[in-house]
């Protein structure tokens, strides 16, 4: 009996625990809360792999962003998937988080090429573009000040270890999740598979240029290793050819012949691409004032001749297109640019000097010592930001009107020139982004020490007020570079002489205003009073004025230093 009656009660004991117990006292709700973590367990997975194929598939440049690129077969997502299945639980959880990291990293390059195919028309270079970062900061402080620039700094730092923080976790998810249902999961991978080989056979594609069978992050993987593989050969050829240099060696007495006497003024205006006088909207302004320009020195019988350089560097990289024209060196990367630094290769400047000029550097861009550089160039005189002697405002990026930047050249340098003439890079900075506020000129002799300039950025538009509208930016490049090229003109107009020869050139096409795929071309003017300095370019087949048209020559940037100590050496 007693064993009889036990194992009922037992049962019904279990039932009252089990069933009353459990659904009256709390009406439900553990079932429905057991439901929402269902429903919310899914969600967490769905979005895991939402990730993970964003990661896998998201193009590096935003001009291939579409809904299509995002919907196809990564046959990088099959291979993980299938290596994943097959491994025990421990080294499964050890490959997922390897790949989460992986997948991360290759995000966050993708994150960097977007930025850099966006203003420098180029890849992210993983050993030589670090030193971008840099610029990019200082360019970034003087927009938003250096507290804000901070905050942005570590809210980039804190975003880039979220996205591997992720990457990581989803990685984990969806391998738990797939040994969990082992076999839905092989069959899902194993149709997936059938799916990108029919689409890779027949050349299957959602749109142009976006195939079903994508595999495209193992792509740019292996684009980036082969890139560091390319730099780290490039270093040693690159400082051999620096070495060999025909004007190595030639005596002083044998250069710049045909301009003993003359003041030369080697000019960079910042951001002045060839889209200034192509694009139909800002060459239509542009267009204007070279024209008027060339009209204007014509009757003060002064001439010029005028092209086009394709730069080194596009967007951005001032210094290696500053490089490019004075040393005769294609110097499109750092590493290129470091290297050239520490060799003593014979640059324009250098062999000006070596003939007897007196070399002068303008280099307002320059807020901090720059030691490998005066080394390297070795100039004179040195007036940077800190030594020019400016009392005026600063311009957003730029640190003082081009203006002053020429009127001081003028006042120190050239105007005491009848001893030993100069020559001097005047590196213009009043067209470079964000190109508002920016300065109008005001009458040379008033310049003075600046201050004359105090009231001008306050009657301008704020920078973040103009980067909303890419209409506004697109103005504001125009305008901008319209008063460096104004400034330019009146600056020889005032005081251009006999002695005077003006070479003025643009570094790299402007960021954010030229459209991908453009040109690297910039326009070059020799301009001078002296007809036999011209006399001596009729050769090169250079066009009359300061606005090369569409047949204007175009020539490498590097060749220019050759061309220009051969024109001019008896």
């Amino acid at each position: 009996m007693v064993g009889n009656i036990g194992l009922p009660l037992g049962r019904l004991t279990r039932r009252r625990t089990s069933v009353p117990g459990a659904a009256l006292p709390d009406f439900g709700l553990p079932r429905l809360g057991r439901r929402r973590h269902v429903v919310a367990s899914r969600v967490v997975t769905v979005l895991a792999a939402l990730l993970v194929l964003f990661g896998l598939l998201a193009p590096d440049d935003l001009s291939s962003f579409s809904a299509a690129a995002l919907v196809r077969v990564p046959v990088e997502g099959l291979v993980i998937g299938a290596f994943l299945l097959v491994l025990p639980p421990r080294p499964r959880r050890v490959a997922a988080v390897l790949a989460g990291l992986g997948l991360g990293l290759l995000t966050l390059v993708k994150a960097l090429d977007t930025g850099f195919y966006a203003t420098l028309e180029k890849p992210f270079d993983p050993i030589y573009d670090w030193s971008f970062f840099n610029a990019g900061v200082e360019f970034l402080a003087g927009q938003i000040g250096d507290a804000a620039t901070i905050a942005a700094l570590i809210g980039a730092g804190l975003l880039a270890v979220a996205v591997l923080v992720l990457m990581v976790l989803a990685m984990l998810r969806l391998s738990r999740v797939a040994a969990g249902r082992r076999t839905a999961a092989t069959r899902v991978v194993a149709v997936l598979t059938v799916v990108w080989i029919v689409s890779s056979v027949f050349g299957v594609e959602l749109a142009p240029g976006q195939p079903v069978a994508a595999q495209s992050a193992a792509a740019l993987a292996y684009g980036d290793l082969r890139q560091v593989g390319a730099d780290l050969r490039d270093q040693r050829p690159f400082g051999e050819v620096a070495a060999d240099d025909a004007f190595r060696t030639t005596p002083g007495a044998q250069l710049l012949n045909g301009l003993r006497g003359k003041n030369v003024v080697l000019t960079f205006v910042e951001s002045y691409g060839r889209i200034a006088l192509d694009d139909p909207v800002i060459g239509a302004k542009i267009g204007l004032t070279l024209d008027a320009g060339t009209a204007e020195l014509r009757a003060a019988g002064i001439g010029a001749k005028s092209a086009f350089l394709s730069s080194s560097t596009f967007g951005g990289g001032s210094w290696l297109a500053h490089s490019t024209v004075q040393s005769g060196m294609w110097t499109d990367n750092q590493q290129r640019y470091n290297d050239l630094l520490a060799s003593d290769r014979l640059t324009l400047g250098g062999a000006f000097q070596r003939a007897g000029w007196r070399t002068v550097w303008d280099v307002p861009a320059h807020t901090k010592d720059w030691p490998e550089g005066q080394k390297f160039y070795h100039p004179d005189a040195y007036y940077d930001a800190r030594s020019i002697g400016y009392h005026g405002p600063g311009y957003a990026y730029a640190t003082m009107p081009d203006q002053f930047s020429l009127s001081m050249l003028q006042r120190k340098e050239l105007a005491n020139a009848a001893k030993q003439p100069v020559m001097a890079e005047v590196d213009l900075v009043s067209s470079h982004a964000p190109w508002s506020p920016r300065p109008w000129l005001v009458d040379w002799n008033q310049v003075g020490d600046g201050s004359i300039f105090n009231p001008q950025p306050a009657a301008g538009e704020a920078p973040e007020s103009v980067w909303k509208d890419p209409e506004k930016i697109r103005e504001a490049y125009r305008d901008a570079t319209d008063y460096s090229l104004k400034t330019v003109i009146s600056f020889v107009k005032q005081y251009g002489d006999e002695n005077t020869v003006l070479v003025f050139l643009g570094d790299h096409q402007p960021p954010v205003v030229t459209p991908q795929g453009a040109v690297h071309d910039v326009p070059i003017t020799i301009v001078a009073k002296d007809p036999k300095v011209l006399d001596r370019i009729a050769g090169w087949g250079w066009q009359d004025g300061l606005h090369p048209g569409a047949q204007a020559p175009v020539w490498k940037m590097d060749s220019f230093r050759d061309r220009f100590l051969n024109a001019f050496a008896r």
